[in-house]
């Protein structure tokens, strides 16, 4: 084989891993707003709680979360290309049990199996991506079509949301994601090739079953926790086993040979930063989601499709700005990108807290469209950074802990906002119903029927002429919740902006001086380099030192 002919082989690899990967993330991905505009739909057709639609979103970003790590050693040492068809698979029978879903329990259970598809595919995406493009800066290009990707299946999941439920009933939503799954499965068998880690990684056993312990029991305490008392027993009990069990990781990760997530990642102030960045962002955008899609069809009363094409708005616009931004992340440092972003989107949400039931397209639009602009300075510099920011031998790792804990945070959202939502909602409802004219036994009627069945439980009542008064009452209660969750997601937002000002470091600060000429003729080196402030860090291979990572503390 000639030099021409192997270049020619080897372009066409990296295209066909790059397509893989963007579809893979979009699958991973297409979901999560899909779901999201459709819980009123869900809501009214299974009779569900506020704490049931949390469990609805969580029940898909749970396993994402307590998986991911370890999805990512199981890609490292048995082959990546294995098990991103595995996660294809997961994805596509999750859809397919949620398709048929009649009851709460089956939705959860699709969403689970979904879920740990997409925990199989987000960091072997990622892995396929730094072994096909070992260059940093080429690879901060591949990393910004790969986020567009994801943003593309945020934007679509509404659309095909509102289509679908315009004929169909809601279960229908699942249906695309089978035969792009399948058609995907089908397509990497003949021309993905596959690859794994360089040295000798295992599973970490204990580090997993604690992680995941950890997570699970800290979301499930935050969710009944709200529903009904942070002093229950189980749920105090929950939220204790949480802290055990993160304590119980800490010291696995330490004295494993082999751990799922080297804690030595931590040294590096950029891995540091962006893993914090993409924990607290993702739970104020995702519990923003949430809260919205019900302001959508409790307060507004639109269709799946109407709310769809205002949810929109915001992928679309950080689809737009994301091209540009992969281009400026040479120029422009990432801490000002990210910081930026952050900022913006803040703006973003405090605009947000004007709205009201009568807020027109045109007024909301725009605001959404700010939100967006955020997001698509934030999503591909965070990634690249986080990548670019380890030696390359551990860019897989450095991949899936930024994705476990962005969706810790994806986890968390729902399960905070909602139970903020719930609890102002309920807490002003009394207030609203006595302002709208109705009297003790309606007011203690209604009272009563959001404590059983939720916030939506009014709807379903018969109150006669009261209804409409009651519904009007329900929805100034709602914004009443909706307006605390916006702030909170705002002040979330500024914490993320502030962590990146902060711990994004500037080029020039890492610099010292060497004495002695040695290789640099007495000249200024670099003892401690940049670790991705423009999105196209130093490369470094398996053997060579990485002295954020490898310092010792003091």
């Amino acid at each position: 084989m000639n030099v021409t002919t192997a270049a020619s082989v080897s372009q066409e690899r990296r295209a066909a891993t790059l397509v893989m990967a963007c579809v893979g993330v979009f699958v991973a991905y297409l979901p999560v707003t899909t779901v999201s505009v459709s819980l009123p739909a869900i809501q009214r057709a299974m009779h569900a709680s506020t704490a049931q639609l949390s469990w609805v979103s969580d029940a898909f970003v749970l396993p994402m979360a307590a998986l991911i790590l370890t999805a990512g050693v199981v890609g490292d040492v048995h082959g990546r290309k294995k098990v991103f068809q595995a996660g294809l698979a997961f994805c596509a029978v999750g859809a397919a049990v949620a398709l048929s879903a009649q009851s709460i329990g089956v939705l959860w259970l699709g969403q689970a199996l979904a879920g740990l598809g997409a925990a199989a595919l987000l960091p072997t995406t990622l892995a396929l991506i730094s072994h096909a493009v070992p260059d940093p800066r080429e690879r901060g290009k591949f990393i910004g079509l790969w986020a567009t990707s994801l943003l593309s299946a945020l934007a679509l999941g509404p659309i095909v949301a509102g289509l679908v439920l315009e004929h169909f009933a809601w279960r229908w939503i699942y249906l695309p994601a089978v035969p792009v799954a399948l058609v995907a499965m089908a397509f990497s068998a003949r021309s993905l090739t596959d690859s794994r880690a360089a040295g000798s990684r295992r599973l970490d056993w204990p580090g997993q079953l604690t992680a995941a312990l950890a997570i699970t029991a800290l979301v499930y305490g935050v969710i009944e926790g709200g529903a009904g008392s942070f002093s229950d027993e189980k749920v105090m009990t929950a939220l204790f086993t949480a802290v055990v069990s993160g304590v119980a990781f800490v010291l696995a990760e330490r004295r494993s040979d082999s751990p799922m997530l080297d804690l030595k990642l931590f040294r590096s102030a950029a891995f540091s930063a962006t893993t914090l960045i993409a924990m607290i962002s993702f739970l104020g955008l995702i519990g923003f989601f949430f809260a919205l899609s019900l302001y959508f069809g409790m307060v507004q009363q639109l269709s799946t499709l109407e709310a769809g094409a205002r949810l929109v708005v915001v992928s679309l616009m950080a689809i737009l700005v994301g091209a540009p931004v992969g281009r400026l992340m040479h120029r422009v440092s990432a801490r000002a990108l990210i910081t930026g972003g952050l900022l913006v989107s803040a703006g973003a949400l405090l605009s947000l807290t004007t709205i009201d039931a009568g807020t027109s397209y045109v007024s909301l639009v725009w605001r959404l469209a700010l939100l967006g602009l955020g997001m698509g300075l934030v999503i591909t510099p965070m990634t690249a950074t986080a990548v670019g920011s380890v030696p390359h031998h551990l860019a897989g790792m450095a991949a899936a802990g930024n994705n476990a804990f962005r969706q810790v945070g994806g986890a968390l959202g729902p399960a905070v906002l909602g139970a903020l939502l719930t609890g102002r909602a309920t807490g002003s409802l009394p207030g609203h119903l006595a302002d709208a004219g109705l009297t003790d036994s309606q007011r203690q009627s209604v009272v009563s029927a959001v404590d059983g069945g939720g916030l939506g439980a009014v709807a379903r009542m018969d109150l006669g002429p009261a209804q409409g008064r009651a519904l009007g009452a329900l929805s100034e209660a709602f914004l009443d919740g909706l307006h605390l969750c916006l702030i909170v997601s705002a002040i979330l937002t500024l914490l993320a902006a502030a962590v990146a000002a902060v711990l994004l470091r500037g080029p020039r600060q890492a610099t010292t001086q060497v004495a002695g000429s040695g290789a640099t003729g007495g000249r200024p080196a670099l003892t401690n380099p940049p670790t991705a402030v423009h999105g196209a860090p130093r490369r470094q291979g398996a053997g060579e030192h990485h002295p954020e990572l490898d310092r010792r503390d003091g």
